[in-house]
């Protein structure tokens, strides 16, 4: 590769592309919308929360300072991030908190990308975030899902033309903000269920002496933030 090809990839990964039409933002918007709502397609496509959702814990235990010992992602599209350090305290505590706010908060600052038109860095750092996480899969089936994830959005940014990847990077930014609630939904129904304890909310509730039912209160109040504000970036131009 010469250094016209590094230069002309850097300006496409810092340069501005231009904003799709309106009709497109929204149409991307009811399909996001559509397949959080879905029973069969949310099954699906709740694997991508589930890669938000434990990078979020892995990203958070590593900048906090403690030793990630690995992910894993599973079929029925639960997960587990498995990190040591301190039992208590702010990193863990923080690190416990990372995995329902991930995804909301990923769609928000795709959002910001997008406002700014800043299409291809979006899909490129989702690419390269990706691969990140991959060094810390430690199961099969978590492997071939983040390759194949991180594999479209390579084709993506690659292959097809600029309307194609607006579409695309809108529809992921799109479902990631419409997804963020439906999770914390599904945690809230099963803790009704299963008195077992070890959801994320009530770790937190035990680190912080709050009750867990609190911690639930603070994801709904991330999702519904990201999705209004990342929603006014995307549409109000």
């Amino acid at each position: 590769m010469n250094v016209a090809s590094i230069a002309g990839m850097w300006d496409r990964l810092t340069g501005t592309q231009t904003d799709p039409p309106r009709w497109l933002i929204w149409a991307t918007a009811v399909l996001a919308l559509a397949a959080v709502l879905s029973g069969g397609v949310w099954r699906i496509v709740r694997n991508a929360v589930t890669i938000a959702h434990e990078g979020g814990h892995g990203l958070v235990a590593l900048l906090t300072g403690r030793r990630l010992d690995g992910i894993r992602l599973h079929s029925d599209t639960s997960g587990l991030t498995v990190s040591r350090g301190r039992p208590r305290g702010l990193g863990m505590v923080l690190t416990a908190a990372a995995g329902y706010t991930a995804p909301p908060l990923l769609g928000l600052a795709g959002a910001a990308l997008l406002a700014a038109g800043h299409i291809t860095a979006l899909l490129w750092g989702a690419t390269a975030l990706l691969l990140a996480m991959l060094v810390m899969i430690r199961n099969a089936y978590g492997a071939l899902t983040v390759v194949l994830t991180g594999a479209l959005f390579l084709l993506v940014s690659w292959v097809t033309k600029a309307q194609v990847q607006a579409a695309f990077a809108y529809l992921v930014v799109w479902f990631l903000l419409a997804g963020g609630a439906r999770p914390v939904a599904e945690l809230q129904r099963s803790r009704r269920r299963d008195r077992s304890g070890t959801s994320d909310a009530d770790q937190l509730g035990r680190l912080t002496g709050t009750p867990a039912a609190l911690w639930l209160f603070f994801f709904y109040v991330i999702a519904l933030c990201a999705v209004v504000g990342g929603g006014q970036w995307l549409l109000i131009r």
